[in-house]
């Protein structure tokens, strides 16, 4: 004869919260990999960069007289070069946020559900406490009874 099975009250809501936790994990894989892929982008277009540079360097160094027209068009290149570049940091730091705000939330996320699962361990701990509480006291009954027919 046992009492009855246990039943944490807040089952569905722990489920709620670890769903909620591994969203937040699939969230936050998201955000790095985007900013992993910006990181990317922004190292090539760097070396773009760092290639144009040097193409000019070289053009400018090999020969005495340049065109007027070729000497803007090459910094217009340079410029829109270094605009990009300075699209993909920004995109970088916004990425960087993004991360940091996924990793956060996972952090609530994950304290929450945590909690929860605290609460269950302590509410099943204290269920088998008074369920072996109880059973202690049935098998005293019946010890009692017993040891009081033997000495009748």
């Amino acid at each position: 004869m046992t009492g009855p099975a246990f039943r944490f009250r807040l089952e569905r809501v722990r489920a709620v919260r670890e769903r909620k936790e591994k969203l937040a994990e699939q969230e936050l894989a998201k955000a790095i990999a985007l900013r992993t892929s910006t990181e990317d982008e922004l190292r090539s277009v760097e070396e773009h960069l760092q290639a144009a540079h040097l193409e000019q360097r070289s053009m400018t160094a090999q020969s005495s007289t340049l065109d007027a027209g070729e000497l803007v068009a090459r910094q217009a290149f340079l410029e829109r070069i270094e605009a990009q570049r300075s699209a993909h940091a920004q995109e970088l730091m916004q990425r960087e946020s993004e991360v940091q705000d996924r990793g956060a939330e996972l952090t609530a996320a994950a304290g929450e559900h945590e909690m929860l699962k605290r609460l269950k361990e302590r509410h099943r701990s204290e269920h088998d406490r008074e369920a072996a509480r109880r059973e202690g006291n049935m098998l005293d009954e019946i010890a009692a009874v017993r040891f009081g027919r033997s000495t009748a």
